[in-house]
């Protein structure tokens, strides 16, 4: 009779199928609490009527008499079938699990089976789970507010599109009216049930009391300590109640008060059930019915044993455990943690040390593991709830962090050494548990035909087992063996049954004691799950957020922090088959909290690790030259007995005086951030890469990406830069900075294991582009617009000079004092400083921005051309004709503007070969065996090769800083200005009379009195100097766009401007006479800075006894200066 009725595939099947139920009337009781996730049809206006009617009438709702109430369904009846359909199924759901439950309760009553945990600890766990998980689902149906609007709303709709309601419909309404007060309900449907029940209850009595100790008790008993009894370190765990060992005790708690108040008539008649009900109600002051989801417990029995009578003096215990559980759980369970904590970090130590442990001493990991979960979860639940207590700090925990993290430690070793937990008890199973199994069976009295035969195949499986199995890497599946085990319990728990379990405790024992180590070889995972998960968390963002962030604040906790985001890797363990709609929305809950710790751990860490190297900066800054001058002084007056400097003045320490130790003791600044750096990356090293939903997450690259984020801003904040004040940092500053950061940077490979090569690598690259990857502003910007703005603009007004002797810039002596010295900003040291910071991309954009200055100031010189275009066509073809050339030249408009213009372009273009030199050094400097190839690849360069070919070398030479006789980059920049319309007639004529234009115009620089060559600066005081800089290579730009020969060009300008010049040297006038000598040497700098002219072609048309004059009387006014 017991084989038919499959009371142990119906118990499985029905706890599995109520978890899902469970989970479904949940996620729907959150859905309708949320305005944007609920159906539209409960918030939109038109349906309010119909709501209301519906609430009203329900079960009985009138249709055809309700037309006008329900005009809203009407009209959208065929929407509300399609989205409430999900809801009405699962309604459905709830009363299919209902009737069954009833049926299997009914069956069990029926059959007088007895349940003991100790014994048929399966089949007792699975009924008292049925019996719970039904009464949670009630209690769930009645907390959704919306369950009639959902189900009548439906049936309207389908009457509407059907002419008829779901046949369901009428059991479903009476149903869901029953439960308008569930607990009323279910202790009704329970009565009969009372019996088997309380027995299941009171077996607890064994286990329970022994769960339930408190922090003194197990530190007396040494509990979960491996060292306590070092002659038994080797020795297996065993007891005769193995399962019960880890069984959860909150599980045990929800078995206790729920199943009481559905058969609380037992709490009248039994001492016993009093005893236990009333220790469950000490234990706390909430309990969990399925996630987030609690019931105040003294509260909600209060509330429901005042409503009977006869059981006034169990209200008044309710009060009592009440008044009880405020005064001292919250202290029971923080000792508690406290003990677990020390426990937990002993164990995992040991097991660290001695892996091979975890084979005889696994109990006590998944014991450790169940105690601790036990903790977490009473904290986590009564965080949210903390009652008016004078201790309220026991409901707040600092030190959570360790606590979790070495629940997930263990957890990792139970993974990482699987194979010896798999060898053991494949050992243990097939020689000494199939024995004994064997012989219990063969002492049994009576042993009916199917007990016979599942005995019999435990004993034939479990000794056919074999180590070399394991060695292969075989995959094990004991759940059948696990659910004969389950059928024989059902079969010899019925009163009449031939073999009773319960005479043979020695069967039950060591089956037990099977079905563990079975468990532990192929159900690895479904053990952690019953121990260890914590997927609730999930649910309660606010605590786990909050315990996270306290033990951020603790250095000690720093290292454990890791265990938050790991966490969250088993929050899809909630997740249900039922339930699929979840699933997405978890993912995102999940990978938001994930992320947002490991931002938070990432935060932390690298605003230490760039303090520490902001104070190593700061020491490097000491060690700087420009620091020196003070202390060579302070030696010299030494040196010379000058007297010692007055009390007032503060002497500064000498570098390195910070590392002098007095006290060893005294922990600096600097100590303790390295100490917190330490703790900090610790936690990083624990776990290398975990999962979270299919999302492999990488710890170490939160750190990388924070580091990667904080540099670039460190870095641009270190420039310095005030728009307002045009102040900035010098270059070789901000290299030394750099370079100390990144040194100091090196010194995080000692903590943890990160690529900070990659790192710099990659900041520095972000910072020579013109914004970073997360669109801030760069170093490269900033000292790109600080060059445009402040120093080349004060040099095109001559303010600044250009000096070629110096290879620099530098100030123009002026009545005003300037803000800044040019030279400090420009001089060879800066420059390649400039081009280290930079590099080659960076460069290319200060060129581009330069060039579009330059490309402004040609686009106003072709207008100033365009304007003078037959006066300068009369000139090019009359310029060997004195007499006309001075009518000529006086009817020229706008000279003074092309002269001050290509000024301009040259001192930009002379800035741009400062530049470009100095990016040369550093690539020598850092890659000479590729410079080498790129030099020659341009010498092999001719004139004669393809123009397309030439660009394409000289641009790739011109990256690399080395100088080219066309400019790619100025090549590109004026081919951009020519627009569709323009013919390259037109343009080549515009070109060619610019040449002619600025020829003509240079004998006015010599009525400048700034055009004084000065012989120690190497130029002119006016800057014209770079106008042979500034002509040679436009000229060669422009003549290269248009496919022109630039040399005939360049003759052509050569014969012009020296006829002006000879014609300058006839005059007699004073002004014109004083800088005339001066301006000569143009003619030498433009052919001597020229590739295209030679010596030859100047001295056929400009005699060179003119220049050697020039030079001497330069040479000589200088000379007379200084005398």
């Amino acid at each position: 009779m017991a084989y038919q009725h499959k009371l142990a595939e119906k118990l499985t099947v029905l706890c599995d199928r109520g978890r899902g139920v469970l989970v479904r009337m949940n996620h729907i009781k959150k859905t309708c609490a949320d305005p944007k996730a609920k159906p539209s049809f409960l918030t939109d206006k038109a349906m309010e009527s119909a709501i209301k009617h519906i609430n009203k009438k329900f079960p009985n709702i009138d249709f055809r008499g309700s037309t006008q109430q329900l005009s809203g369904v009407q009209k959208q009846k065929s929407a509300v079938l399609e989205v409430l359909s999900s809801y009405y199924d699962s309604f459905i759901d709830v009363m299919e699990f209902r009737d069954h439950v009833y049926e299997l309760l009914n069956t069990i009553d029926a059959c007088q089976c007895f349940f003991n945990i100790a014994i048929n600890f399966d089949f007792t766990k699975s009924y008292l789970d049925l019996i719970v998980t039904y009464a949670s689902v009630i209690l769930m149906l009645s907390r959704v507010d919306e369950k009639k609007v959902l189900v009548g709303m439906y049936n309207c709709a389908h009457e509407m599109s059907n002419g008829t309601s779901d046949p369901a419909y009428p059991r479903l309404g009476q149903m869901i009216a029953e439960y308008d007060h569930p607990m009323k309900k279910l202790t009704e449907e329970f009565g009969p049930h009372t019996k088997a029940v309380t027995e299941a209850l009171l077996s607890l009595q064994l286990v329970y009391p022994r769960r339930n100790l408190q922090a003194e008790q197990w530190r007396g008993a040494q509990l979960l300590s491996l060292l306590s009894s070092p002659p038994n370190m080797l020795s297996p765990v065993t007891c005769e109640t193995m399962s019960c060992e880890y069984l959860s005790l909150e599980v045990m708690e929800r078995w206790i008060i729920l199943g009481f108040m559905l058969c609380h008539s037992s709490l009248n008649t039994n001492q016993a059930s009093q005893e236990l009900w009333k220790m469950a109600l000490r234990s706390g002051l909430y309990l969990t019915i399925i996630r987030e989801e609690t019931i105040n417990i003294h509260k909600f029995s209060e509330d429901f044993f005042d409503g009977l009578k006869g059981y006034s003096k169990r209200v008044a215990d309710i009060k009592e455990c009440r008044e009880n559980a405020i005064a001292n759980c919250g202290a029971i369970h923080r000792e508690k943690r406290i003990y677990l904590r020390h426990a937990l970090k002993e164990l995992c130590k040991v097991l660290e040390d001695e892996p091979r442990l975890l084979g005889p001493k696994a109990l006590f990991v998944f014991m450790a593991l169940s105690f601790s979960r036990d903790e977490v979860l009473w904290l986590v639940r009564h965080s949210e709830n903390v009652p008016k207590t004078k201790t309220p700090e026991d409901y707040v925990d600092s030190q959570m962090a360790e606590l979790l993290f070495h629940m997930e430690r263990l957890q990792t070793l139970l993974h990482q050494h699987k194979p010896i937990i798999d060898r053991y008890h494949l050992l243990y199973l097939s020689q000494f548990d199939a024995l004994v199994i064997n012989d219990t069976v063969q002492g049994l009295y009576v042993c009916p035909e199917e007990e016979s035969v599942l005995m019999s195949s435990f004993v034939s499986s479990l000794s056919a087992l074999n180590v070399k199995q394991v060695e292969k890497g075989e995959e094990f599946d004991f759940r059948a063996i696990r659910l004969d085990w389950l059928r024989l319990q059902a079969y010899t728990s019925i009163a009449k049954a031939p073999l009773s379990l319960k005479e043979y405790p020695n069967l039950a024992k060591i089956m037990n004691m099977t079905q563990f180590h079975t468990r532990l070889i192929d159900n690895m995972d479904g053990l952690l799950q019953e121990t260890a998960e914590l997927s609730i968390l999930c649910y309660y963002p606010r605590v786990f957020e909050k315990m996270f962030f306290q033990g951020s604040e603790d250095v000690a906790m720093q290292r454990y922090l890791i265990s938050f985001p790991v966490l969250c890797s088993h929050f899809s363990q909630s997740a249900h088959p039922l339930c699929p709609e979840e699933t997405e929305a978890g993912e995102k809950r999940s990978l938001k909290l994930c992320v947002t710790f490991l931002e938070e751990i990432a935060k932390q860490t690298s605003a230490v690790v760039l303090e520490i190297c902001a104070e190593q900066c700061k020491l490097n800054d000491q060690l700087l030259p420009k620091h020196c001058a003070e202390t060579i002084s302070r030696a010299r007056n030494k040196k010379q007995k000058k007297p010692p400097p007055k009390k007032g003045e503060v002497q500064k320490d000498k570098p390195g005086t910070e590392s002098h130790r007095k006290d060893r003791v005294i922990m600096t600044n600097m100590d303790k951030m390295h100490l917190t750096l330490s703790e900090l990356c610790t936690t990083f090293t624990y776990y290398p890469d975990f999962t979270v939903y299919n999302h492999i997450i990488i710890p170490i690259e939160f750190l990388f990406s924070q580091l990667e984020i904080r540099l670039n801003k460190i870095i641009v904040q270190m420039v310095n830069y005030n728009q307002a004040t045009q102040e900035i940092s010098r270059p070789s500053d901000l290299l030394a900075a750099v370079r100390a950061y990144t040194t100091s940077l090196q010194t995080l490979n000692r903590y943890v294991s990160m690529d900070v090569t990659r790192l710099v690598r990659s900041v520095l690259l972000q910072q020579t582009q013109p914004l970073d990857s997360r669109g801030g502003q760069t170093f490269t910007t900033l000292y790109t617009n600080w060059y445009l703005e402040s120093l080349l603009r004060q040099a095109s007004s001559a303010l600044i000079l250009h000096c070629p002797t110096m290879h620099c810039f530098i100030n123009q002596t002026t009545e005003t004092e300037q803000s800044f010295r040019a030279e400090q900003f420009s001089d060879i040291c800066e420059m390649r400083a400039l081009a280290e910071l930079l590099g080659p991309y960076g460069l290319k954009f200060l060129s581009e921005n330069l060039m579009w200055h330059i490309t402004s100031q040609v686009a106003e010189l072709k207008k100033l051309v365009t304007d003078n275009m037959d006066v300068l066509m009369q000139i090019k073809s009359r310029f060997d004709k004195p007499e006309e050339m001075v009518v000529l030249q006086k009817r020229l408009t706008g000279s003074e503007n092309v002269l001050k213009r290509m000024t301009i372009i040259g001192v930009i273009l002379s800035f741009r070969a400062m530049a470009q030199a100095a990016l040369e050094d550093v690539m020598k400097q850092h890659c000479p065996f590729l410079m080498g190839p790129i030099a020659n690849l341009r010498d092999f360069v001719f004139p004669d090769t393809e123009i397309k070919v030439t660009l394409g070398v000289y641009e790739l030479a011109s990256a690399a800083g080395l100088q080219c006789s066309i400019d790619p980059t100025l090549v590109a920049a004026i081919a951009s200005m020519r627009s569709d319309n323009s013919s390259k007639e037109e343009e080549c004529k515009v070109a060619g009379l610019l040449l002619i234009f600025i020829a003509v115009s240079l004998p006015i620089l010599a009525l400048d009195t700034n055009s004084f060559y000065s012989r120690e600066h190497g130029g002119h005081q006016n800057n014209i100097h770079c106008l042979a800089t500034a002509i040679n290579h436009l000229s060669a730009a422009m003549f290269t766009t248009l496919n022109e020969n630039i040399q005939q060009h360049l003759k052509e300008f050569l014969l012009v401007a020296s006829s002006t010049f000879l014609q300058l040297g006839q005059t007699a006038e004073k002004a014109e006479v004083k800088n005339r000598d001066s301006v000569y040497l143009l003619l030498h700098q433009i052919v001597e800075g020229s590739p295209f002219l030679t010596q030859d072609m100047l001295e056929n048309c400009f005699p060179y006894v003119l220049l050697r004059n020039a030079y001497r009387e330069v040479y000589k006014t200088f000379i007379h200066t200084l005398g």
